[in-house]
């Protein structure tokens, strides 16, 4: 695993996010698009969590969001950053990164 100084660490902009809409995206097993408010803000992120997490399951969820990412397409649609999750080493077990509190959204991560 390679290391990163502090001054790297300091660069990542990871805040609370709550998930405001849900959709799965077309002519892919695995793809949500969601809609993920900030507080001050809100983008879309697509990630991989059909086979963990219902539609159902993740509306108005709380989730921990890296902000900061460089945007990128995954199946066609703009994915502006990247929700953080625990997944364990075969991938049958995924499970969103949260707050043990519940906070504003946008608070940083620290």
């Amino acid at each position: 695993m390679e290391e990163i100084t502090f001054d790297e660490w300091k660069k990542l902009e990871i805040r609370v996010g709550k998930i405001l809409k849900v959709e799965r995206v077309p002519r892919t097993e695995k793809l949500y698009k969601l809609q993920v408010d900030l507080g001050d803000k809100s983008v879309q992120i697509v990630s991989s969590l059909v086979p963990y997490y219902t539609e159902e399951e993740l509306q108005n969820r709380k989730i921990v969001v890296l902000v900061n990412l460089k945007p990128t397409k995954f199946a066609g649609e703009k994915s502006e950053g990247m929700l953080l999750c625990a997944e364990n080493e075969d991938g049958s077990k995924c499970v969103l990164l949260t707050s043990e509190k519940d906070i504003e959204l946008g608070t940083r991560i620290t």
